[in-house]
């Protein structure tokens, strides 16, 4: 099969390189060219495990091209997927400017049948939008020409994407046509071939999906923080709390683990998509409004803690050492991270800030230049510090040599945003240590 992918961002090349790996032809497409000519150098602009290896294996073999063209390798294609960006608005929609460009340049070229599917993360509706957009071009141009709308929202976890995609729990389409959903059978057939996990459905059901599913982990995130700090509060233990919750099959262990926020590119903008979407049609998503709350001041939890260990002296001039920068371990993505809310913090109360993340310190250069000190490695960041945040728990942070870790603080203060740490460990070697919900 002949498809193409416009938007070469995490979910657009994650997507065509692996379509690519299955034996289908395709063509990545992008307005900008200097990561067009990089990805035909071989050259891959996100960090994603096992990424790079997949993308030059199959642009070597032919199976995947790039371009900034779209117009000129449309009418080549069966399916078209739209996956540009859908940044928020400030009062939280998501911006679909590149959705419509899209499909308005589809309009103004297209000559045979095709399917065009929105991959990106888009509020119930969006379909119509891009069918009508596409509509108004042929309209516009005096053609006659067929084409269908659908809707395939991704599920991948930044860091696990590769396997994701290629062994997916489910894959949700939301079709108008029979027609429609013969092809994108066909197209997953390959991932699915033992265990055929297509969900068809309407579109705008597709398009709810995805914001439910995300709003849904992301609720259950708040609601363990919410617990955590409720825990330190009466003297509970959040982590045999989750244990004994999680035990009941009707909740389950996922993403019931305490800590210092989510980020990313998917929770905060999903749930603030929604949020506005139920706005915009009379209703209040009161149980959501609180998530991004406990959220926002979840972030802050670190702050507070450090504060706390210092009752009666500012923190000025203390060096703080930060372990992670991401939003999450295995990628560099710092969107929403709590990383930059805990610096720009530290940076105001007038601390210095020695920060080691193993794959994001050149995307926390790009946000925050200079600001801050960017360390060869985690012993190196913890140099003379007064004390020590773990904001990312990278597996490489799991078992320090606290013996040099100690030996290197000026003051050897631990405050744990992932209770990755032994505490009766820490305590043992003289560290102070807090962690969250205990």
């Amino acid at each position: 099969m002949n498809i193409a992918i416009v938007g070469t961002g995490y979910v657009g090349l994650v997507s065509g390189a692996c379509f690519a790996d299955t034996g289908a032809i395709v063509t990545c497409v992008d307005v900008n060219e200097d990561k067009i000519r990089a990805l035909q150098q071989g050259e891959i602009p996100i960090y994603e495990p096992g990424l790079d290896e997949l993308v030059l294996k199959n642009a070597r073999a032919g199976r995947l091209k790039f371009t900034t063209d779209l117009a000129s390798v449309l009418n080549d294609q069966e399916i078209v997927f739209s996956a540009v960006g859908t940044p928020p608005d400030e009062d939280g929609s998501a911006d679909l400017n590149y959705v419509l460009q899209v499909a308005r340049t589809i309009g103004e070229n297209l000559n045979k049948y095709i399917v065009v599917v929105t991959k990106s993360t888009v509020p119930v509706g969006t379909a119509k939008k891009v069918r009508s957009a596409i509509q108004a071009e042929l309209d516009r141009r005096g053609v006659a020409v067929d084409f269908d709308v659908a809707s395939n929202p991704e599920f991948l976890k930044e860091g696990n994407a590769i396997k994701d995609f290629m062994s997916p729990d489910r894959v949700v389409v939301g079709v108008e046509s029979e027609r429609a959903k013969k092809l994108l059978t066909k197209l997953y057939k390959p991932f699915l071939i033992n265990n055929f996990r297509v969900i068809f459905m309407d579109i705008p059901s597709a398009e709810m999906t995805k914001y439910a599913a995300n709003s849904m982990l992301a609720t259950r995130i708040s609601f363990m923080n919410d617990i955590a700090n409720l825990c330190e509060l009466v003297g509970a233990d959040v982590n045999m709390v989750r244990a004994g919750i999680g035990a009941d099959t009707r909740i389950g262990r996922k993403f019931l683990y305490a800590g210092c926020g989510y980020g990313g590119s998917c929770f905060p903008k999903d749930v603030k998509a929604l949020i506005k979407t139920a706005d915009d049609n009379g209703y209040s998503m009161e149980v959501l409004k609180a998530v991004e709350r406990v959220n926002e001041r979840q972030k802050t939890v670190l702050f507070d803690k450090l504060s706390k260990a210092n009752p009666s002296e500012s923190l000025a001039g203390k060096t703080i050492a930060i372990w992670g920068l991401a939003f999450k371990p295995e990628t560099d993505d710092m969107r929403e991270s709590t990383a930059l809310v805990m610096i720009r913090k530290l940076l105001d109360a007038g601390c210095r800030v020695r920060a080691y993340d193993p794959v994001a310190m050149n995307e926390c250069r790009r946000i925050l230049g200079d600001a801050i000190l960017y360390c060869k490695d985690m012993y190196d960041a913890v140099l003379d510090a007064d004390a020590l945040l773990l904001l990312t728990e990278w597996k490489e942070f799991r078992l320090p040599s606290w013996q040099v870790v100690k030996k290197s603080m000026r003051r050897p203060l631990v405050i744990d945003g992932r209770n990755i740490f032994d505490s009766d460990e820490l305590h043992e070697l003289g560290f102070e240590y807090f962690g969250i919900g205990k």
